[in-house]
This record gives C-alpha cells, structure tokens and sequence, in this order.
C-alpha cells in the first residue's frame, strides 16, 4: 500500500503543485499565509521533508526560478504522480473528520484534581493566549497581499475555529462563577438587536398592522439592479458583512459589553414606478443594502472597520460602504412567510386596501428585514418582515 502523506508533507507538496520553488520561497509562503497556526513546518524540516518527497517520485528539481540572480537554490515542482498524490491527499483532508486530541481535553478530566482558583487562573492565562492568537492570525491575514479564494478560507476556518474556543472559555468560566473575566466583572450578553427589537425583528403577524419604529443605525450600501443577478448586489452585500464583522470584533476586544451579534441583512427598496414590485420588474429596482449597528458604534469605528476590512478582503465595494441613520417611526409591518416573489399580492393589498381604509399613505422607502437565508431554507420556509413607513393621507 503507498504509505500516505503526513500533513507536514502534503503541505509543501501542495505548494510544488501550485507552482515550482525552493526552500526560502518555501518558507516565506509559509509564514505569509499564517500555515504554521495550522501545520508544524519548521524552517529547518523543509530540506528534509523535500529529499522525502523527491524519493517518493512525488517533486523534482526543475529548471527556472523566481529568484533567476541565485543559481545556488534548487528550484523544486511537483511530478504528475505528485499531483495525482496532492489532489487525493487534500480531497480525503477535507471530506473526512479526524479526530483531534487537544490538551485541554486531559486537563478538563483531570478537573477534581485542580483547585478551584488555580482553574480561574489556568482558564484566564487560555483566554489571554487564544486572544494572543487571534490577533495574531488576524494581523496576518490583514498584513499579506490579496491572497486567492482558498488562502481566505483557510484564515476563516483558522479563526472561525479559535473564535468558536473562546466563545466555549466565556460560557464555561461564566458557568464558574469567573467575575474576572472582561476586566473584573460578568461578561455582558452581546447586543443582539433581534432580541432587544423584537417588535421590528421578530413580529408574528401576518396581516398588517402599525407599529412605531425608533431611530437606528445601519452600515448601508446603495445600488440598482436585479438581486438575483446583478453583482453590483452580491457586491454590496459581501463588503456589509465584512465591515459588520470587523466592527464586531472591533468592539468585543476593546470594550466592555461590547460585543454584538451582527443583525440579519435588510433592504430599503423604490422605482420611478412602484407598479416594478407588484410586476416584479427586478432591473429596475433601486435598493440600499443594511445591516443594523448598536448606538455605541461612532462613525470613527465604521471607517477604521472599512480600512481594515478593505486590507483584508480587497473588495472595492468596501469603499462605499457608510454609515445611515434611520427614523421611519409609524410603519406598517407584517411578517412575510414563503418566497420573496410571493411578496406582491401582500404589497398590493397594502396600497389598495390596508392604506386607503386608514386614511394612510407611504412617506418613505419600502423596507424588508430577511430572517432565513436563502442559501439554507427551502423557499416556503423563508421569513420576511416587509415594512412600509406611514403617514396621515392629505385631506381631500
């Protein structure tokens, strides 16, 4: 049986098959893109792990280089076999769980054994560390060049499963009774407007009905087109959400009861004829993509969340990206259940009906909140609040 590639292996194989390069090429890449967070690739095992590779068949010197000045460094690329051998390695990588045995697993079974401040005091010196981390692997994602789709997802996951810990460390140390944690006190519950606005954000009737909407904030995004297929609006939601996320993290690291769950997208929406919506004319719609920010963020956060995700993400449409201050106050307000193209006859029975038998008439844009994502509900399930801003109608 060919004996398998060990991780530290199918690494430097990986980056033969993406293109030739030799040892110091090989550690620059690997410090650049953080992989040391996530594989044990020392400086001085990477000669040793490509005579391996070469005996196996799996690289071999080639000709040309990067670094044409310097003949002395031998230059190294994958073979077809090592191809073949990269592509089934990584694909049985990512398909398959392994098991991991992290340390902190024994520590936690030996739990009777630690006494009960010296556990409040390993668990705090581990939240300073995975903070440490964080930051750490953040700054390397920030301080390289744009870097191709599967170099992101790799940071992603990277923090995704650090951020995933220290989310496991607050609610334990809280389970304990830690008053040390954020500076000395009980960690706040995160702001979480679907929570704190239920009326706006989690109403349950299905027929209109006017409510008051109090002022909010929102990170905003302008554009026009079909949001099915224009990519202006893929665009725009994408940078939102990366602003969302950077002044999120922002405000958890540095201020207390800082933290917020991001908010689900939102959309204020008009046409130069509103018939567009009941007639479902997409690429002639207007829109204005949101997603609603707690009061404490200033505008100072929101433009240095920009610069940093603008360094991270490299998406142009970070730049428009703007803060928008909202107060609709009298709306009317129901919750949409099924597909946002069965939207229409709700928007036609608020115009024609519900609107002239209150004596009411819109004063602002049309606004929808979308509480599933479409990715991962099926149609049916899908649940919108759908809004329109209110006023007294003129006299007649």
């Amino acid at each position: 049986m060919e004996p398998s590639l060990t991780a530290a292996e199918l690494t430097l194989l990986g980056l033969l098959v993406e293109q030739p390069r030799h040892g110091y090429q090989l550690e620059a890449v690997i410090a650049e893109r953080g992989m040391r967070e996530w594989t044990e690739v020392g400086f001085s095992s990477i000669y040793y792990l490509l005579t391996k590779l070469r005996e196996r068949g799996l690289i071999e010197q080639v000709e040309g280089s990067a670094d044409p000045g310097d003949k002395r460094r031998k230059v190294f690329g994958a073979t077809a076999e090592g191809r073949r051998a990269c592509a089934a390695a990584a694909e049985e990588a990512i398909a398959e769980l392994h098991p991991l045995f992290p340390r902190v697993l024994v520590g936690l079974a030996n739990r009777p054994a630690v006494d009960h401040d010296r556990l409040l005091d390993a668990l705090e010196r581990r939240a300073r560390a995975l903070a440490e981390r964080i930051a750490e692997v953040t700054r390397a994602e920030a301080a390289g060049p744009a870097a191709p789709e599967f170099v992101r997802a790799i940071f992603d996951y990277s923090l995704s499963q650090l951020r995933a810990e220290q989310a496991w460390l607050d609610r334990y140390r809280a389970s304990l009774g830690d008053a040390r944690q954020n500076g000395g006190s009980q960690r706040m519950a995160p702001y979480d407007v679907k929570k704190d606005l239920k009326a706006l954000y989690a109403p349950r009737n299905t027929a209109w009905e006017v409510i008051d909407v109090p002022a909010q904030q929102f990170l905003a995004v302008d554009g026009t087109g079909n949001p099915n297929t224009a990519p202006a609006y893929a665009a725009a939601v994408e940078a939102l959400y990366a602003v969302a996320y950077t002044l999120k993290f922002a405000a958890k690291s540095t201020a207390e009861g800082g933290d917020f769950v991001v908010g689900p997208l939102e959309g204020l929406w008009w046409a130069e004829k509103p018939e567009a919506f009941t007639d479902r004319a997409k690429d002639t719609w207007n829109w204005t993509m949101l997603i609603s920010l707690p009061d404490r963020i200033t505008e100072q956060m929101i433009d240095d969340a920009r610069q940093v995700a603008l360094a991270k993400k490299r998406l142009p449409t970070i730049d428009r990206v703007r803060r928008l201050t909202l107060h609709e106050g009298p709306s009317a307000q129901l919750l949409h259940l099924g597909p946002y193209d069965d939207e229409a006859p709700a928007l036609h029975d608020l115009h024609h009906a519900y609107l002239p038998a209150h004596s009411l008439r819109p004063t602002h844009k049309h606004h929808e909140i979308y509480l599933g994502d479409p990715r991962r509900t099926a149609p049916e399930k899908l649940r919108t609040v759908l809004r329109q801003p209110v006023g007294p109608a003129a006299a007649p």
